[in-house]
């Protein structure tokens, strides 16, 4: 979409600015662009069209995990009865819920805005920006009726993403939501359908549907969460729909607004069903913010999504001075890869054209380009968590009989049981040749720190022999990852004849 000019009431106010840096967009990527840029001595300008605060503070990472907090108190008092423990008839007061989530997340945000506010005033630019050409932008304050010109040698894009709303779903009018709305309830309604079981719609389908709202999930593919192992992926599926009704790869015939509801129309289990829900939760993914900076002036090559095609060590623009960091690019949208990529773009647009640095941690002259190895999350329960490369990327190596498989199930995993929380698989990948750890796909309890360890492991390169020889409690449940590590140690020594030096 081009950009159009905007219709200036009144007078405009006109400033100009000559930089070394712009930046655009305040979020996660853009505040960690802006702070490496100066730490490198650049005059820089930030630029941001909209509120102050992050994705990840608004509307993301912390509400999110503010209403799952919530449901999981609820599901451990569902749940007590099964150890012995009375606790009396469970109650869920959906106002009080919900007024935390809003206050916590407030406060959250406050703490973002707080930060950014401290960035001097002549370095902050309120405005939508476009481009004029690789070297200027344009920035336009509605509510100060201001036009500011920019100048700069190089310019980092860190506008991030916003949610995609699929065609199916027009008409529905406001009983159509996206992750973000369900942050500003007042009251837990009494039913959604939620349409994308991925990492936002498993988070927020399985806590509305422990706090008593009735969930139907829908998704395409047999798709579940970011899973790409087909093992897990059904391990997953089977786990989650002992919940609620999902359905990966349903067959929806249409959607109508019925007075304030929306009714499905929708096979299950072979037959042809309409149910009705409060709100439809549209969460079939994210595009990248990027229509209405007019790239088309910048002269740069764009990719089939529309996103300027770029390095991802140093995160240049293919033959330009532009950057791109954080969602925006798609890559990893997650909130510390955004401030891992921020900082890099950041430090190279500052050092533009002199741009081949990417290091993991302080960015420093003699360092070569690297990224921190990849993790990844979901706060369902049980967790599903990624770590290094994925069971997809690993396909080349798997056909030419390179990668191991270790796995273990936590049904019978001892300290699992213990707590009732034994579900779940957790699958690893190694190097046939020399037992490196390539990566990981997981299901299971507690699967937030399983990957932790895995992913220090991974970006140290260390193999299943050296992760063996580190200490293991008793009784934990990471001595369910000691089992998935003998299991690929066994075959190791059967293909390889690497010897185990620890139990």
């Amino acid at each position: 979409m081009a950009w159009h000019a905007p219709r200036y009431g009144g007078s405009v106010k006109q400033v100009s600015l000559d930089v070394d840096v712009a930046v655009i967009g305040a979020g996660t990527a853009g505040l960690a662009a802006y702070r490496a840029a100066k730490a490198e001595g650049a005059r820089v300008a930030l630029i941001e069209g909209g509120p102050y605060g992050t994705t990840c503070a608004r509307v993301g990472c912390m509400p999110s995990k503010l209403l799952i907090a919530a449901a999981e108190v609820a599901h451990q008092a569902a749940q007590a009865d099964r150890f012995g423990i009375a606790v009396g008839q469970l109650a869920v007061d959906g106002r009080r819920v919900m007024a935390r989530v809003r206050a916590e997340r407030d406060r959250f945000v406050g703490f973002v805005v707080r930060d950014t506010l401290e960035i001097p005033d002549s370095e902050r630019v309120r405005g939508s920006a476009r481009f004029e050409d690789q070297r200027t932008l344009i920035a336009f304050d509605e509510e100060t009726q201001t036009q500011t010109r920019i100048r700069a040698r190089a310019v980092v894009i860190a506008t991030g993403s916003s949610p995609v709303v699929l065609p199916m779903f027009k008409g529905l009018g406001d009983r159509l939501i996206i992750n973000d709305d369900v942050f500003e309830w007042e009251d837990l309604p009494t039913s959604v359908a939620v349409f994308g079981p991925g990492v936002i719609g498993l988070e927020l389908g399985q806590a509305l549907s422990r706090l008593g709202v009735r969930v139907r999930m829908f998704g395409v593919g047999g798709l579940i969460g970011p899973l790409t192992d087909p093992i897990i992926r059904e391990e997953a599926t089977r786990i989650i729909s002992r919940e609620f009704p999902l359905d990966t790869d349903a067959t929806v015939h249409g959607l109508k607004r019925v007075g304030d509801q929306v009714e499905v129309d929708f096979d299950w289990d072979g037959e042809r069903r309409a149910e009705r829900f409060d709100f439809v939760l549209t969460a079939t993914g994210r595009r990248p913010n990027l229509d209405r900076l007019a790239l088309e002036r910048t002269g740069v090559s764009l990719d089939s999504r529309g996103v300027p095609v770029f390095d991802p060590r140093t995160l240049q623009v293919i033959d330009s001075r532009l950057f791109l960091a954080g969602d925006v690019n798609n890559v990893r949208p997650l909130l510390h890869e955004a401030s891992d990529e921020g900082r890099i773009a950041g430090a190279n647009a500052a050092r533009f054209p002199n741009c081949s640095y990417g290091a993991i941690s302080d960015i420093k002259p003699d360092a070569a380009p690297q990224r921190r190895s990849s993790i990844s999350v979901v706060f369902s329960d049980p967790q599903i968590a990624m770590v290094g490369s994925s069971w997809k990327e690993l396909e080349a190596a798997r056909d030419e009989q390179r990668v191991i498989v270790g796995e273990v199930s936590f049904e019978d995993q001892g300290r699992s049981r213990v707590m009732l929380v034994n579900q779940g698989r957790l699958r690893l990948y190694v190097d046939a040749r020399d037992g490196r750890l390539l990566g990981a796909e997981m299901i299971g309890p507690r699967a937030e720190h399983l990957a932790h360890l895995l992913s220090w492991a991974h970006q140290q390169r260390q193999t299943v022999i050296d992760l063996l020889c580190m200490p293991f409690y008793h009784p934990v449940i990471e001595e369910g990852l000691r089992t998935a590590l003998r299991d690929a140690a066994k075959q190791l020594e059967a293909r390889a004849g690497l010897q185990r030096r620890c139990a």
